[in-house]
C-alpha cells in the first residue's frame, strides 16, 4: 500500500531555462526531488541555489553519458570529447571492459562535482535516458556506489514497474514497457550491493505537446508502488535547449501543469527517504 510518492524533475543544470523552472517549482513545494547533470557548465553556478533546498527535497546526481561533454577524457566512448547517442553507449558498454572502466571513472568525476559543490553526497543516483540501469553500464555504476557510500546512504532509481500498472495508466505504454525490459535485473543487482531503491515508477511520457499533461500526471499516480517515484521534465525554453535535447515543446507545458498540481490527500508528496 502506497503512503506517498516522489515527484522528481530530471535534468537540472542541463540548461539555465530548465534549472530556473525546477528551482521555481521547488520553491513552490511542487517537487520533492531533482537530479542534477554535474557535467554541465551551469552546475557550479547554480549549485548553491539548489543546495538551499537540502532537507526539503531529495537532491541527486542525474548521471549523464549521452548529452554534451564528459568531465574527463573518455578516449574509447567519447574520442571526440562529446558523448555518443544512447544506442552506441548500450552496444559498446556491453562489449568493452575498457569502456566500462571509462564509465566508472566518469561517474566518479560527476559524483565528485556534486560533492564539491554541495559539500555532501547526493541523496540519490539516477541516469539521463535511464543510462544507469542499462546492461553493461549498471555494473560499473552499482559497484562504484557500493564502494563509495555506506549501505543505505544513497538510493538509486529503478525505472521499471509492473506491466499491469503501466497498462492501467495508459500513457506511453510501449515506451514504459521497453524501459522496464531494459532495466530487468537492475533491482536485484542493486539490492545485492545493499543499495536502496524506489518501489514503483511512472512518468514515462510521449513528449507530445498536444497531450493533456495535467491528465497524464494524475494517471501516473494510478496503481502506485509502496515507495512510488514519478519522473517529470519541466523547463523553460531557451536557445541552448533546442541545441542539446529533443524534448523542448513539452517542458513549459509540464511546468505549468506541475505548478497547478495538487496531489490527492490519500497520496501525499514526500521525499523518498521518508517512504523507504
Amino acid at each position: 500500500m502506497a503512503n506517498g510518492f516522489v515527484l522528481c524533475a530530471d535534468d537540472f543544470a542541463l540548461t539555465d531555462g530548465i534549472s530556473r523552472s525546477i528551482l521555481e517549482l521547488l520553491d513552490l513545494g511542487k517537487l520533492s526531488a531533482t537530479g542534477a547533470m554535474t557535467n554541465r557548465p551551469h552546475w557550479r553556478r547554480l549549485a548553491r541555489e539548489l543546495g538551499a533546498f537540502s532537507g526539503r527535497a531529495d537532491l541527486g546526481l542525474h548521471f549523464n553519458l549521452t548529452c554534451a561533454a564528459p568531465l574527463g577524457p573518455m578516449p574509447k566512448l567519447a574520442p571526440g570529447g562529446t558523448f555518443p547517442a544512447l544506442g552506441q553507449v548500450m552496444r559498446t558498454a556491453v562489449l568493452s571492459g575498457a569502456i566500462r572502466r571509462e564509465i566508472a571513472a566518469e561517474l566518479a568525476r560527476q559524483l565528485d562535482a556534486f560533492e564539491d559543490a554541495l559539500g555532501r553526497a547526493p541523496d540519490f543516483i539516477d541516469g539521463h535516458q535511464h543510462v544507469h540501469a542499462l546492461p553493461g553500464v549498471r555494473r560499473a555504476v552499482l559497484d562504484l556506489l557500493a564502494r563509495r557510500y555506506p549501505a543505505g546512504a544513497v538510493y538509486v532509481r529503478d525505472p521499471a514497474d509492473r506491466s499491469a500498472a503501466i497498462r492501467a495508466r495508459g500513457v506511453a505504454v510501449g515506451k514504459a514497457l521497453t524501459i522496464s525490459g531494459l532495466a530487468a535485473g537492475f533491482r536485484s543487482a542493486a539490492l545485492r550491493r545493499g543499495l536502496r531503491l524506489n518501489r514503483g515508477f511512472s512518468g514515462v511520457a510521449p513528449f507530445d505537446p498536444e497531450r493533456d499533461f495535467a491528465g497524464d500526471l494524475k494517471s501516473f499516480l494510478l496503481r502506485p508502488g509502496a515507495a512510488h517515484l514519478v519522473m517529470c521534465h519541466p523547463g523553460f525554453i531557451d536557445d541552448e535547449l533546442a541545441r542539446l535535447d529533443p524534448v523542448v515543446a513539452t517542458r513549459p507545458i509540464e511546468h505549468a501543469a506541475i505548478a497547478a498540481f495538487e496531489p490527492p490527500p490519500s497520496l501525499p508528496m514526500r521525499r523518498l527517504r521518508d517512504l523507504l
